[in-house]
């Protein structure tokens, strides 16, 4: 039987000095997006700093939206149905990349080789949306019309295969009495290795 999940991208602007330097570029006021596997958005992954203080340290994070850090940002949720083959395809390919976490960087020359359409080409390494745009690519969906490398947070918010369900502070999402019925409670199928190691290498 065909069964569907949703899968969910979330679009924050922190407002820290690095997210106004790259809305000074982009002229778009969320420039972070993050994927996560539940409507409350307590798995949610991405590409960005490992510590909050610090900006140059990044790479693959399990992110904790509740931290004070994002708590009191914008944002705006998007939600994308999936069958359940490419929501568990999504999920397992995060996983099994989180097992290797310290291999996986973060790619602030691709995220400058934006402003010029430029590829700049590093293995293992991602900025937060070229990281999300990947994941969805890698179980046959493109929400993006876009090379992965070049999709930026705003694209997925012009993207119509995605329903905007909330835009505002972050808080007042975590806090809707309405966020757990947004979706059924996820299933998960335990992270297989099988040709995972061949399946995120660019170039």
């Amino acid at each position: 039987m065909y069964t569907e999940q949703d899968i969910w991208i979330v679009l924050t602007g922190t407002g820290t000095w690095f997210s106004r330097m790259i809305q000074y570029f982009t002229k778009a006021p969320l420039n972070h997006a993050s994927i996560a596997f539940d409507s409350e958005l307590r798995e949610v992954y991405s590409f960005g700093r490992k510590k909050a203080n610090n900006p140059f340290n990044g790479g693959l994070v399990r992110e904790n939206l509740r931290d004070p850090f994002f708590y009191s940002s914008a944002c705006a949720v998007y939600r994308c149905r999936v069958s359940h083959e490419d929501y568990q395809r999504m999920y397992n390919l995060v996983k099994e990349m989180m097992r290797n976490q310290d291999r996986y960087k973060y790619n602030l020359l691709g995220l400058l080789g934006i402003l010029f359409r430029l590829h700049i080409d590093r293995d293992d390494a991602y900025f937060c949306s070229h990281f999300v745009a990947k994941v969805f690519e890698q179980a046959g969906l493109r929400p993006v019309n876009k090379p992965c490398h070049l999709v930026t947070p705003e694209d997925f918010s012009n993207s119509p295969q995605l329903t905007e369900v909330y835009r505002g502070p972050l808080h007042g999402y975590l806090t809707m009495d309405t966020v757990s019925p947004m979706s059924s409670p996820p299933t998960y199928t335990p992270v297989t290795t099988k040709g995972i190691s061949k399946i995120f290498r660019i170039g």
